[in-house]
């Protein structure tokens, strides 16, 4: 049997948010940066998909949500909730600004709070 070498995601987009995680978990020391740079680290197969109906349990008025995938539509979203993820479906980002919350990328997130202060991160 081969050994194979781990590549890491070839997707540009992820490598660069990747990176940018990294240097921003070294520039600021907070370790939130590195965890969400390991959950994108993995495979395409076990990438993060999180519904509305969890967040939505999971979280209360005006917190401020990381999902290191994807954030689908079902469900509900009751509040208020700003949430920043790497992708997100187009019923998702209407019903997240429907309800009054925000949809961000995880650079603006880490602009608007580099020390990841207060953040849930959702798998």
């Amino acid at each position: 049997m081969k050994n194979l070498k781990s590549t890491g995601p070839t997707n540009p987009n992820v490598q660069s948010i990747r990176r940018y995680l990294r240097r921003s978990a070294h520039k600021w020391h907070a370790s939130i940066w590195r965890d969400v740079d390991n959950y994108l680290q993995k495979p395409r197969r076990t990438n993060v998909e999180v519904n509305l109906s969890k967040i939505n349990r999971l979280t209360k008025q005006d917190d401020i949500v990381i999902v290191p995938g994807k954030v689908l539509s079902s469900g509900k979203l009751l509040h208020h909730v700003t949430i920043a993820a790497l992708n997100f479906s187009q019923h998702a980002r209407e019903k997240i600004l429907f309800s009054g919350g925000k949809c961000l990328t995880l650079q603006e997130l880490i602009k608007q709070n580099p020390k990841g202060s207060n953040i849930k991160v959702i798998t």
